[in-house]
C-alpha cells in the first residue's frame, strides 16, 4: 500500500489562470477526472457512483468553459460534498517551463518542518504550534527530528498543549509519532487505514525519543481550519481519553489520498482510503472533531493555559512550582479584569521606577527599557503583564491613605522596595 498523505482542502493553493491559458476540450478532462476516481476512489461502489455523477453533469454542459480555474471550481463543486478531500486543484505552469516544485507539507527547513513556533509559558504550561505533519522515514528524518527538538524544549512543562488551529493536514507517520508520546507502548488506539489494496496502520514507526508523557495533563486546541491529520491526532488523544480538545469542531476531513494529474496542469485529490479509529469504530469525516470545552478560536490558547494551570495547581511538583502556577494562573485572569477607578492614585516617581497611565492602563517603566502593563489583581496589587520570571507590584498607603512606595516582587521571593519621590 502506499505512503498515504493526509491533507485539508484548506491548504489547496488557488491560482488565477493567465489570460493566454485555455482548456480545449473541458469533457475530456471531466472524463478523466471520473477515470480517476473510477479506478482510486477507497469505496468502489461509490466511486462509480460519483464518476457516473461527473460523466452525466459533463453531458448536460455544466463544464463547459475553457478556463481552467473555473473548470476546476466546477468540477470541485461536483466532487467535493461526497468527500471532504475531494478537489481538483488548477497550477499553471512556472516561466520558463519549469516544472512547479511539488510541496510536501512543511518538509523543508525553511518552514521548520510545519513547527513554526514551541513557548514556555509561566507555570511550566509548553505549548508546541504545528501547522503541517511533516512527513519522514528512514532515510530522512529530518522532520523527526525538528518534533524532537519541540518536545526537548517543553521536556519541564507542568502541562502540554499542542496547538493544531492552523494545522491543515500532512502525514500519517507523523501523526503516529505524535500520539505515541502521550500513550503506553503498544496501546490499540491508532487508525487503520482501509483501501481497496489492503490495510494499513497509523502505529508510530518507533518510539518517541524524548520519552513518553502518560501522567502530564494535554490538551489539544483545533478550529475549522484543523485538517484530515491534524484533526487525526486530535480525534486519536480524545477517543483514547488522553488528551482534552479545546475550541472549535475541526474541518471534518478524513480519508488521506493523493493529487492525480488529469491533463491541462489540473489534478484532482483522490481519497485512497477511509481511517477506522479501534475505540469508536469510526471516524470524524463530515462531523469533524468536537471539541471537550468549547471556546472562540482567538480564546482557545488562553483557555486551555487557565485549565493547565488549575491542572498543576491540583498536583504541584513542589512549593516552588505551586506558587508559580497561582501566580501565572492570577496573572492571566487579569488580563481581562477591569481596571480600577483611582489610577491616579499610583502614577508617580518612585526611585529608579516611574508609573504612568497611558491607554487608561497602568505602565511601569524603568530607564531605557520598554515599558511593562501592570494587570489589576485586588486592590493596590499588580500583575506584570509578560514578565518572565513573574512579578507583581505592590503599592503601599500611607495612614493618610496616599500611595507611598511600591515593592516590585519576584515568584522566587526577591522584592525591590521605593518609596514614591512625588
Amino acid at each position: 500500500m502506499k505512503r498515504l498523505v493526509m491533507a485539508s482542502a484548506a491548504c489547496a493553493a488557488l491560482f488565477v489562470a493567465p489570460a493566454s491559458a485555455q482548456v480545449a476540450e473541458p469533457r475530456a478532462v471531466a472524463e478523466r477526472v471520473a477515470a480517476a476516481v473510477e479506478e482510486n476512489f477507497f469505496d468502489e461502489q461509490r466511486a462509480h457512483e460519483i464518476a457516473a455523477e461527473v460523466r452525466a453533469a459533463a453531458g448536460a454542459g455544466r463544464y463547459d468553459v475553457s478556463d481552467p480555474g473555473e473548470l476546476a471550481s466546477a468540477l470541485t463543486a461536483t466532487l467535493h460534498p461526497h468527500d471532504g478531500h475531494f478537489r481538483v486543484e488548477y497550477r499553471p505552469p512556472q516561466p520558463g517551463g519549469r516544472a512547479r516544485p511539488q510541496g510536501g507539507f512543511g518538509n523543508d527547513a525553511r518552514s521548520a518542518y510545519g513547527i513554526p513556533s514551541v513557548t514556555m509559558y509561566p507555570g511550566g504550561i509548553g505549548v508546541i504550534d504545528f501547522r503541517l505533519l511533516a512527513d519522514f522515514n528512514p532515510d530522512d528524518l529530518a522532520a523527526k527530528n525538528a518534533a524532537d527538538a519541540a518536545f526537548t524544549i517543553v521536556h519541564g512543562s507542568q502541562a502540554l498543549i499542542l496547538d493544531l488551529r492552523d494545522c491543515a493536514g500532512g502525514s500519517p507517520t507523523m501523526v503516529g509519532y505524535l500520539v505515541g508520546h502521550f500513550v503506553p507502548e503498544g496501546a490499540n488506539v491508532y487508525n487503520t487505514f482501509h483501501a481497496r489494496e489492503g490495510e494499513q496502520q497509523e502505529t508510530p514507526p518507533e518510539p518517541p525519543a524524548t520519552g513518553r508523557r502518560l501522567e502530564t495533563p494535554l490538551f489539544v486546541l483545533i478550529s475549522g481550519r484543523t485538517g484530515s491529520a491534524c484533526e487525526s491526532v486530535a480525534y486519536t488523544l480524545q477517543s483514547a481519553g488522553r488528551a482534552t480538545i479545546v475550541g472549535e469542531p475541526s474541518a471534518g476531513g478524513a480519508n488521506p489520498g493523493g493529487l492525480i494529474p488529469v491533463g491541462d496542469n489540473l489534478a484532482v485529490f483522490v481519497s485512497v482510503a477511509t481511517p477506522i479509529n479501534p475505540i469508536t469504530g469510526r471516524n470524524w469525516e463530515g462531523a469533524g472533531v468536537q471539541p471537550d470545552v468549547s471556546a472562540p478560536v482567538a480564546e482557545a490558547l488562553t483557555r486551555a493555559r487557565t485549565i493547565a494551570l488549575e491542572a498543576a495547581l491540583r498536583a504541584p511538583a513542589d512549593d516552588s512550582a505551586a506558587r508559580e502556577a497561582q501566580w501565572a494562573l492570577d496573572s492571566l485572569r487579569a488580563e481581562s479584569a477591569a481596571y480600577p477607578r483611582n489610577l491616579r492614585d499610583y502614577a508617580g516617581s518612585y526611585g529608579a521606577r516611574s508609573v504612568a497611565i497611558e491607554s487608561n492602563r497602568l505602565v511601569l517603566r524603568r530607564d531605557r527599557r520598554p515599558a511593562l502593563v501592570l494587570l489589576p489583581l485586588e486592590r493596590d496589587l499588580f500583575a506584570v503583564a509578560g514578565a518572565a520570571p513573574l512579578q507583581r507590584v505592590h503599592f503601599e498607603r500611607d495612614a493618610r491613605g496616599r500611595v507611598s512606595a511600591i515593592t516590585l516582587a519576584l515568584v522566587d521571593g526577591q522584592e525591590f522596595r521605593d518609596l514614591r519621590q512625588n
